[in-house]
């Protein structure tokens, strides 16, 4: 189902900011606003799969390594500029930027990538992509840059110009006002105008949706959801590709015994968790990906509530008496980390494993200590890429020791995920990634909580609406 066309439309959602676009970011609020004014060259599908974005066409040869794309023809920003390969070059060139700053500790993200890249424009409309290693799965980088008129760069992040459905008209504190791009090579999108307002209270959100004053409301709790349902109004679920977890020092401490960690799974019991801090709305994990990633192995099972075990598990190990552990937690992203870290406390008194919480209030601090792997024991984390590339390879390849590494090392996963990267064939790859899966799994470098189910709110004029496989809005 398409949205139907309609004069106004009124989102509202907890933050409206815009930021650099080449700014690595993965708050859904900031990128649905984002994705309405840029493109990148290639989206994911409903189910996934890559679709064409400004490229209409691309092709990997046996190298994995060298990209061709072709781009869409006649395609205008928003500032009367027709897109060329120039301007694709211009902005990976400026994304890669190792001074380019990064949300939470992601600077030089790109960088780390696609440093070392060839990038050239072949003609006005071919662009040739060459890493300096196998990269198989590049285009779930290229999805996340939004490419941009060369004409624009130097203006950025004043100006606001892309060659997305909405022009940007207006902004302010705490909303965002965009008019239809009447030139967009997709056709006329179907909002005359956009309207993004910031309201942070959820009642308040849902209020506004009920006095027909918004049209779409993000991040809907399971109890508002009754109340807007009994209004006779809808309530659109989708599950999301969020991890939220604790991740193990597997440098120092009893966490590097993976009978501990294995221990510390076992003694979670995660379904209580879900229904006590998210209300319901959200599945344990089985792994480190959820159903969303290429490389999910739906045959694993999540570790099972088994007390029993985990003491059998922690005794072996050399704690018969108990064992004391830290876990780290922010006070935000994710939100729920104070009632996680209080609710886990008392799971794992259960076992004998007494918990001290170590609490970051500042973010950007907290993300730096994470980086830095300056962590105790555990400590919570969301992972939010929905690149199976990105998650395995920041997180688990020792030899990489990636940002969000904490020590844990497996020669095979390693090795398994270096073929990945060299296996052009994406179901090849993917069960490449399922062997990483499992065995990682086993292994449990993390505490697998849950991935949360995401919810909005709906009026009559969005009917037809739902979001895409990130979560991200698209009002087309």
């Amino acid at each position: 189902m398409r949205l139907q066309p309609t004069k106004e439309f009124t989102v509202l959602q907890s933050r409206v900011r815009l930021s650099d676009p080449h700014v690595w970011s993965d708050d859904r609020n900031h990128l649905s606003i984002r994705w309405a004014i840029y493109e990148p060259l290639v989206h994911y599908d409903k189910g996934g799969k890559y679709r064409p974005g400004l490229a209409e066409s691309w092709t990997l040869e046996d190298d994995a390594r060298t990209w061709t794309f072709r781009l869409r023809d006649s395609v205008t920003f928003h500032n009367g500029d027709m897109l060329t390969a120039q301007d694709v070059v211009a902005s990976l060139n400026r994304a890669r930027d190792p001074e380019m700053a990064g949300e939470l500790g992601t600077s030089g993200l790109y960088q780390s990538y696609l440093g070392e890249s060839e990038i050239e424009a072949l003609d006005e409309c071919i662009v040739r992509i060459v890493p300096s290693e196998p990269m198989a799965d590049l285009l779930d980088l290229l999805m996340e840059i939004p490419i941009v008129a060369r004409s624009d760069l130097d203006s950025l992040p004043d100006v606001h110009m892309g060659s997305g459905p909405y022009r940007l008209k207006e902004v302010g504190s705490g909303y965002a006002l965009m008019e239809a791009f009447s030139e967009y090579w997709a056709g006329r999108p179907p909002m005359d105008t956009v309207y993004w307002r910031a309201e942070p209270d959820e009642s308040r959100r849902v209020a506004a949706l009920l006095a027909d004053k918004a049209d779409l409301v993000t991040e809907v709790s399971p109890r508002s959801k009754r109340e807007i349902e009994s209004s006779e109004l809808r309530v659109v679920e989708a599950e999301s590709s969020l991890c939220v977890i604790f991740m193990c020092n597997a440098k120092s401490g009893a966490c590097v015994d993976k009978r501990v960690r294995q221990a510390l799974n076992h003694a979670l019991n995660v379904a209580e968790i879900i229904d006590t801090v998210k209300g319901g709305a959200g599945k344990p994990l089985n792994g480190p990906l959820t159903p969303l990633h290429l490389g999910f192995d739906p045959t694993v099972s999540p570790y099972p509530y088994d007390p029993g075990e985990a003491k059998g598990l922690l005794a072996e190990a050399g704690y018969v008496s108990g064992l004391r552990l830290t876990l780290d937690i922010p006070t935000s992203v994710p939100d729920e980390a104070p009632h996680l870290a209080q609710i886990m406390s008392q799971q794992f008194a259960r076992v004998g494993i007494t918990i001290e919480i170590n609490t970051v209030s500042d973010r950007q601090e907290y993300a730096e200590m994470v980086r830095n792997k300056e962590i105790h024991d555990a400590c919570c984390f969301d992972s939010s890429p929905l690149s199976t590339f990105r998650v395995l390879r920041e997180k688990f390849h020792s030899g990489l020791a990636g940002p969000w590494w904490q020590g844990y090392s497996n020669s095979q996963v390693d090795e398994l995920l270096n073929r990945a990267q060299s296996t052009p064939d994406r179901q090849r790859r993917q069960e490449l990634y399922r062997r990483a899966y499992r065995i990682i799994h086993d292994d449990a470098p993390w505490l697998f909580l849950y991935s949360p189910t995401l919810l909005w709110a709906i009026g009559p004029r969005a009917h037809g609406w739902g979001p895409g496989i990130d979560g991200v809005i698209r009002l087309t």
